[in-house]
Formats: structure tokens, sequence, C-alpha cells
């Protein structure tokens, strides 16, 4: 097993705290893992470290670049020229400040944005493009209050005036005022380092999960979709970052489990298409809906070979406090009909 670490990415729903508990419950004759939701990846990235073969899969285009830079790629990483690209020439005003300037960010953040967005594109291969494109978000996250991009104006204003963020939370928060350069640089060497090759052809994907599912195969597939009734508009929290890699407002995507009135059917629909995989790994909580029992009747539809394991959970992005108190399940079901290739 690599004993490379997994580097700070700040995702509401990262399984990072969780990821040992859930790999253990892999079975000893599995070689294969789907992260279908890969989300921050830290599942997925347990998993190499392990020695699995791992395919990764977002409908987000930044969590499919966090997976193409720690998931798929082996060995490469940004040096001092791929620094010097990046970081030369003078911010403009581009897409960042003609779309989101004092809307997200101050004007001339903004116009840095546009730059580092152009300059990425100079870099030598996709992979150093797409650990840049991962280093940037992290930026990003990090001069953002609350580590999400929903937030008002004038909110986000308040909560940058350290002042006022010591007087209401006893802590300044400085970080939210450091440059994004300044955020790129201190977390460029743990970025670098959680680069490795596991022997394995690992590969990223960027498709909706139920046009990717029929495709694939593998021993192990781990599910871990939004957890409907919960804080889970992933759209809304970390859309803006697929938009600056497009340089385009894009549309919210489908079969987002957001929705309570949809839930039941998308959750009957996951399960109905997984045929390809020998074992399916559920993460669940206890205040999401659709309900246990509810899920447990769902899956009985397609393999009565059905276990949960329980674990308290705190999820916890920003701040000192934890915020709720939560029961994790993990669904481990056989599928009773598989069939090797």
């Amino acid at each position: 097993m690599h004993n490379k670490r997994y580097p700070k990415v700040n995702y509401i729903g990262n399984k990072e705290k969780l990821a040992d508990w859930i790999c253990d419950y892999f079975p000893k004759d599995a070689e294969s893992v789907f992260d279908a939701f890969c989300g921050g990846s830290s599942i997925g990235y347990e998993a190499k470290k392990r020695g699995f073969r791992v395919l990764s899969n977002d409908v987000l285009k930044i969590n499919y670049f966090l997976a193409k830079s720690l998931i798929q790629n082996k060995t490469q990483t940004l040096d001092a020229n791929d620094l010097e690209i990046l970081f030369s020439s003078k911010p403009f005003k581009g897409f960042m400040y003609k779309n989101y300037g004092e809307v997200f960010f101050f004007k001339e953040e903004c116009m840095e944005l546009d730059l580092y967005r152009k300059n990425i594109e100079k870099l030598s291969c996709e992979y150093k493009k797409t650990i840049a494109f991962t280093l940037i978000r992290r930026a990003m996250i990090r001069k953002m209050p609350y580590s999400r991009f929903n937030l008002n104006w004038d909110k986000i204003k308040q909560l940058r005036d350290e002042e006022y963020s010591y007087e209401k939370y006893k802590r300044k928060r400085a970080y939210h005022n450091e440059s994004f350069k300044s955020h790129f640089l201190q977390n460029l060497d743990a970025y670098n380092a959680a680069v490795f090759d596991n022997a394995k052809e690992n590969i990223a994907y960027n498709e909706d999960v139920f046009e990717l599912l029929p495709k694939l195969h593998a021993d192990v597939i781990y599910l871990d979709p939004p957890y409907t009734g919960t804080m889970n508009n992933y759209h809304g929290f970390y859309s803006l970052v697929d938009e600056y890699i497009a340089s385009k407002k894009l549309k919210p995507f489908d079969n987002n489990f957001r929705e309570k009135k949809s839930a039941l059917e998308l959750f009957d629909k996951l399960f109905s298409n997984l045929s390809n995989y020998k074992y399916w790994f559920l993460s669940y909580n206890n205040n999401s809906y659709p309900s246990k029992e509810d899920l447990i009747e769902i899956i009985s539809k397609y393999s009565k070979n059905i276990q949960v394991i329980e674990k308290p959970h705190n999820y916890q992005i920003t701040g000192k406090d934890k915020k709720s108190t939560n029961t994790e399940y993990l669904f481990i079901v056989k599928n009773e009909n598989y069939k090797a290739l």
C-alpha cells in the first residue's frame, strides 16, 4: 500500500475521514473499483493507494479534473517552468471579470483569474493543465467564505472583512484575502506529492452516470450520490469553477438527486443499471431522503444480499464547531446475478 497523502480539497460531502472505513469493507477478491460519483476523489484515491484499478466519474468538469490529476495521472507534476508560464504577463478583463466581478470576487481578482485561465492553455500536457485547474480551484475555495459559491456579494464582502470576522467569530480569516497565487503556491507541493503510479491503468470520466454505467465493468461500484434533502446543490456550490474552465455560463446538469419528488425514481433507475458490477457500495446518511428502509426496499428488487453498516459522522467544511451529528450508512450489496466477463 502506498503511503501517499490525499491533499486538501475542501469538498462538501467529502469522504476523506471515512475513506479507510469504507475501503476496509471492499471484498478481498475485488481488483477494480468504479467511483461513480467521485466528487473530491477521496475514495478513489484511497482505493488507488491500496492497489485497486480505479475508474472515476463525475458530471462536474472540475471534479473530473481532480480525478484526472490524482487518479488517472501517474507521473506528471508542475515544475518551475510551468509556474513561470502560469504567472507571466498582466491580468486582463476576460470572462470572469465581465460576469463575476463583484459577484464572487473583486474585479481585480477576476482579472487575475482570467490571466491564469489563458496561461493554463500554454502548459505542455493535459495532466499539467488539470493539476493547474485543481490548484486554482483550491485557491478559489480558500478565498470564498464557507467554501461554496452560493453567497451574495454583500455577504462575501462582510465575511472577508477581517475586523468584522474577528468581532463576530473571533477569527480574522485572513486567508480569504490572500492572493490566488499565494494559495496556489501554498498547496502546490501537496498536490505534486500526491501524484503516484500504482501500476494500474486508472481512468477518469466526465459523463452522466446513467450513460456511463452500461459501458463499464468493475468488481466494486462505489456510489455516493448527493444526499437528497440535505445540503446537496453541487451545481450551485461548484459550477462557477466549471464555468471558469469553459469560459461560458452553464446550465444545471440532469439526474442530480436533489429533488425529493424524483429521488425514488432515480435510485430505482440507478440500481437497475448495476448488472456489470459484482459488489455495490452505497454511502448514505440518516438525514437524507429516501430513508434507509426505502432504499432497502428498492435494492431488494435487484438483490436480497444486503448489509447496512452504520457509523457516527460529522460533516464539516469550515469553522471549529461540529455542524450536526449524523449517522453514516454504508450499504453493501452482492449482485446475485453478476456474470464475470
